[in-house]
């Protein structure tokens, strides 16, 4: 409902209730003064010019269609709201009594319950709410109670190093694992864990990492999860960079390496067989060559003889694969392609469970690669089109391939 506060008063009349301006100003802040009303318990819309009959006269079942919405929101807006129309339900002449407000504003803070910060932080309050991929792009980390206190509707660029506590005793509880802070910004971002809850939220996943480019991602992956001495096996078609890496900078860690097609299953057996395997690395769809590999099958194979799976999924998106619910062990991600989507940010990410995560964690906590909090931000922000990009890619997907494979000049597609 939008309230005009110029200095000339204007009604609207709707089919089903009225609406009058906020007189209270000549100033163009309409909802700082609706806002300061509510939370301070005092009556809004009454500045003593002699429009308090002017009230909002809603529709009978108003308040519990905003009870309902103050609930899901938690808003101060929808608090505002229900006090608003309680007021004009009850008073007979139009002007709400200072008791019918006292009575209307306790209605309201009792309509919005308390919430366990643990049921808040789970989204176990919201599950209805992300019924789906592009809500959880949309909204997952953010509106289900993030860790930064606002109101704002976008998440806001936390732009520090490090963190203060407010005395020594609290450091020392910090230290000692009973108090929860941030610590350096190494170590954590308030913005960049949302989008870490955001992209775990979309995978299934227990935890994510970010880091600051896809590459940074492979790197500390495969150096925190390949021991000394020990076996990787991976695929011809791989992303050039990590195969460079894979064949010249492990081999002096005296890792050795195995290179398998992606569809030779044997070749994969034949290679768990022989080595002691520590981690199948491989991509799906693959780049540049789009293959996808069998990740239910090649997962139970690698398990049975103890071996890690992690999928490079970048091409794929969480959207359209969900790696982690075939049976990989890790799902990792160039946040520069389909994710960020908008060609202005670097990053890449890696979800798992806790334990897996955690290792992975310490090491990049070791060697850097922190995403700054401007560049997760503008990952947050690529995500809220994330749904619509990836249908429209994979409808224009499909009709190429359509046309294509009616062509007469097109033997194989």
């Amino acid at each position: 409902m939008a309230v005009s506060s110029c200095p000339c008063l204007k009604l609207f009349v709707a089919s089903s209730f009225e609406c009058r301006s906020d007189s209270s100003s000549g100033t163009d802040q309409p909802s700082q003064g609706r806002f300061n009303s509510a939370r301070h318990g005092t009556t809004p819309f009454l500045s003593g010019t002699g429009m308090s009959s002017l009230i909002l006269k809603f529709p009978p079942n108003f308040v519990r269609q905003l009870s309902t919405k103050a609930r899901r929101n938690c808003s101060n807006i929808g608090v505002a709201q229900i006090v608003a129309a309680s007021w004009s339900n009850n008073s007979a002449s139009g002007a709400p009594s200072a008791a019918a407000a006292a009575a209307a504003a306790a209605a309201a803070a009792s309509a919005i319950p308390a919430a366990d910060p643990a049921d808040v932080l789970a989204g176990n309050e919201y599950k209805s709410f992300l019924s789906s991929d592009g809500s959880i792009a949309v909204h997952a980390g953010e509106r289900l109670g993030r860790g930064i206190v606002t109101d704002a509707i976008t998440t806001p660029v936390v732009n520090t190093s490090a963190y203060f506590f407010k005395k020594t005793q609290e450091l020392i509880d910090f230290k000692e694992k009973r108090h929860a802070s941030y610590e350096y910004g190494r170590y954590g971002n308030p913005t960049t864990q949302v989008l870490e809850d955001k992209i775990s939220e979309l995978e299934g996943a227990e935890s994510t990492l970010i880091l600051a480019s896809g590459m940074c991602a492979s790197t500390v992956l495969l150096l925190a999860l390949v021991p000394a001495g020990g076996h990787l096996v991976t695929t011809t078609d791989c992303y050039r960079k990590t195969r460079i890496f894979m064949e010249t900078f492990l081999p002096k860690m005296g890792i050795t390496v195995t290179v398998i097609d992606p569809a030779d299953v044997k070749a994969l057996e034949s290679a768990l067989e022989i080595n002691k395997v520590s981690l199948f690395f491989t991509e799906s769809p693959t780049n540049p060559y789009m293959r996808c590999v069998d990740i239910e099958l090649v997962s139970e194979l690698c398990h049975r003889k103890g071996a890690l799976v992690c999928i490079d999924g970048t091409f794929a998106t969480p959207l359209n694969q969900k790696a982690l619910a075939l049976g990989a062990d890790l799902i990792l991600h160039s946040a520069t392609k389909f994710i960020g989507g908008h060609n202005d940010v670097l990053g890449g990410c890696i979800s798992g469970s806790t334990k897996l995560i955690s290792e992975i964690r310490n090491l990049h906590h070791v060697l850097g690669g922190t995403l700054n909090p401007n560049a997760a931000y503008l990952i947050i922000r690529g995500m809220k089109t994330l749904h619509l990009r990836v249908q429209q890619q994979n409808s224009t997907a499909l009709r190429m391939a359509k046309i294509l494979e009616e062509h007469p000049k097109v033997c194989i597609l």
